[in-house]
């Protein structure tokens, strides 16, 4: 996971260090930890794993075990206690030589003590879900994938929201600005149901759906009733299908959970004054009062919305009757979906980070950790991720979320660096090395299964999508598919992004799925689906080491390694000839283009590889391309 690419001096790279916490790299003896770390080139004189038990620190000699090997490896073994004064184990390695030292911590090596932040980190006792590391997932907007059963379409006029008639959409128009939240296209599960033979050829393995339950939205996460599928996507009788062909596909679902907020039409809310026993917004007087945030009691217009937003009034967390009706009573909301019959595999969490008591995100840590435990007890393998744009390693330490979608440590470095903006759509600067060092800052504070587990993504119902971002740029957006496909993480793909759909700011970013195949970019299609099938077949892509080859200038390339094999990853901005050190992958011989089928030979260190302006995925172990979808 280090790297002596980030060594500023002569000295630093003339020794390199290589350190993952998987397996035989890091083994949980029960209260200890047995811990390896690979060297090669210059010879330290001592060798030391720092740890910081009670907060202080604790320098374990490092023992050397065997090397160095035929290419140079040496392995050194330490142990140490697992950390009892707070939940995650910290620790780095420490090198002396004659005139410097070199420390490995989890962002690469430094020429004196990382900051503790960027130490390795173990959690004890963490129970990933692993099932994730070999998908690859589909993500799906209900209401415009596939019309499946047009008898239960939504009708123009048929209701209001926020004030204006709802409107009926043909499936080949285009979204309207300013009208996403009413416009419906008809799409439902039956169609899901309809889209699996291409969903499942493309080489996805899990749903995510974006909200299904019961709203008056065509988003739906204004949730009327959590406990009842919408109607207009056919209901509970339609899941009921989708999962059982889900089930005998042998493929996974995840849900969109929208607990931080209701729609104000939901009965605990009743804007409309028409439950009984009437809502927190009808009476002040209504049992169910407290789960809302009042200002000013005596004035019902005083509820605090999410974001501002009038029809999405935020739950209190701080009300018993919220807490037992999401997570904690025997028939909460979270709980629920998880049993018999339907047995989702997991929870997608809107807005994670803004969950809490009062008007903001108070106790929010704890009211996630209640979440994890609820979710786990009813599913021990479920899959917890939350949404979050900005940085999200803080619920990422093993005690709330398994992984994030994984906006700030993948798509938005990938953006800055493909497109030249941020997620605002303001100019940024980023060429190779700050593309790597920002894919690092964010793996670098994260324990290594729940890095293995982020929910990487290059587009989403929330941000245009990356075609679109990168101006219709073919060797751009599949220079990116190349890398989510090949980085750290479970890779995402928003629909329609496979066969070249474009869109813009919300609601343009949800346009209906085009079924003519006509109008399909079947290069896009053939090189997403072919990578797409190599990502579920190669176990270096699952779960394998990361080692970083080059990041430079318009150049960034890297390499997953497991168990003797690699798959290198290598995008070029320009196009030109770039020269890899694949050696300090310790895997060296023939390496095979995993979409031309060339084979490349190294010199037993270096790798000289010719890109157009894209990217190539190389495989070591060439075998593994047979059977794979072709590409003409």
């Amino acid at each position: 996971m280090a790297s002596s690419l980030d060594a500023g001096d002569a000295a630093l790279a003339a020794f390199d260090a290589d350190h993952t916490a998987v397996e035989g790299m890091l083994d949980d003896l029960g209260g200890r930890l047995r811990l390896r770390v690979l060297t090669r080139g210059a010879v330290p004189r001592s060798a030391w794993l720092r740890t910081e038990p009670h907060h202080e620190e604790r320098l374990t000699p490092l023992r050397r075990e065997r090397g160095p090997d035929e290419r140079g490896w040496t392995s050194w073994v330490a142990e140490a206690p697992v950390a009892t004064h707070e939940a995650v184990t910290r620790y780095a390695f420490r090198f002396v030589f004659g005139d410097h030292q070199a420390w490995l911590a989890a962002d690469g090596l430094h020429p004196g003590d990382p900051d503790p932040q960027q130490h390795f980190r173990h959690v004890a006792g963490y129970a990933p879900a692993a099932w994730t590391w070999t998908q690859v997932v589909y993500q799906v907007f209900p209401d415009r994938f596939r019309n499946g059963d047009p008898t239960n379409d939504p009708q123009g006029g048929a209701w209001s929201v926020d004030g204006r008639p709802i409107v009926r959409r043909g499936w080949d128009e285009l979204p309207t600005r300013g009208m996403g939240a009413r416009e419906f296209f008809g799409g439902d599960l039956d169609g899901v149901r309809e889209g699996l033979d291409h969903v499942a050829d493309l080489g996805a393995s899990t749903l995510y759906l974006n909200p299904i339950f019961a709203s008056r939205s065509s988003h739906r996460y204004d949730t009327v009733d959590y406990g009842r599928v919408d109607p207009h996507l056919g209901g509970e009788p339609a899941l009921e299908r989708l999962l059982a062909e889900l089930r005998r596909r042998d493929m996974r679902v995840v849900l969109d959970a929208v607990v931080n907020h209701t729609s104000d039409h939901h009965p605990w809310f009743d804007r409309a004054g028409v439950a009984e026993p009437p809502g927190a917004f009808a009476d002040p007087g209504s049992p169910h009062r407290e789960r809302y945030v009042f200002r000013e009691p005596a004035d019902p217009e005083s509820y605090v919305g999410w974001a501002g937003v009038r029809s999405l009034p935020v739950l209190d967390f701080a009300s018993g009757a919220v807490r037992r009706d999401v997570y904690g009573g025997d028939d909460a909301i979270l709980r629920r979906w998880l049993r018999p019959p339907w047995r989702i595999d997991g929870w997608r969490l809107d807005v994670a980070h803004m969950l809490g008591e009062g008007e903001g995100a108070a106790a929010n840590a704890e009211h996630l950790r209640a979440i994890r435990r609820a979710i786990r007890e009813e599913r021990p393998d479920a899959y917890v991720l939350g949404e979050h744009f900005f940085d999200a390693t803080a619920w990422l330490q093993g005690d709330q979320e398994d992984g994030a979608m994984n906006y700030a440590g993948f798509l938005r470095p990938l953006l800055a660096f493909w497109a030249g903006v941020d997620f605002r759509g303001d100019p940024e600067r980023c060429d190779g090395a700050e593309l790597e060092r920002r894919l690092t800052r964010v793996r670098a504070r994260l324990p290594w299964p729940i890095a293995l587990s982020q929910l990487n993504l290059l587009s989403s119902h929330d941000v245009p999508r990356f075609y679109t971002r990168v101006g219709g740029d073919r060797a751009a957006f599949l220079a990116a598919h190349h890398a989510l496909f090949g980085y750290v993480g479970v890779p995402c793909v928003y629909y329609g992004d496979e066969i070249g759909l474009e869109g813009g700011e919300d609601p343009d970013n949800r346009r209906p799925f085009p079924w003519d195949e006509a109008r399909w970019d079947a290069r896009i299609h053939r090189t997403v689906r072919r990578l797409a099938h190599l990502r579920r077949r190669h176990p270096a892509l699952a779960r394998g080491r990361y080692r970083p080859l080059l990041a430079r200038g318009d150049a960034h390339a890297f390499a997953r390694v497991h168990e003797g094999s690699a798959v290198i990853i290598v995008t070029h901005r320009a196009g030109g000839r770039v020269v890899l050190p694949v050696g300090r992958s310790g895997v060296t011989g023939t390496w095979t283009d995993a979409l031309s089928g060339e084979a490349l030979r190294d010199d037993g260190e270096r790798l000289t590889v010719d890109v157009e302006r894209g990217g190539r995925t190389l495989v070591s172990d060439a075998d593994v391309l047979g059977g794979l979808p072709p590409l003409d």
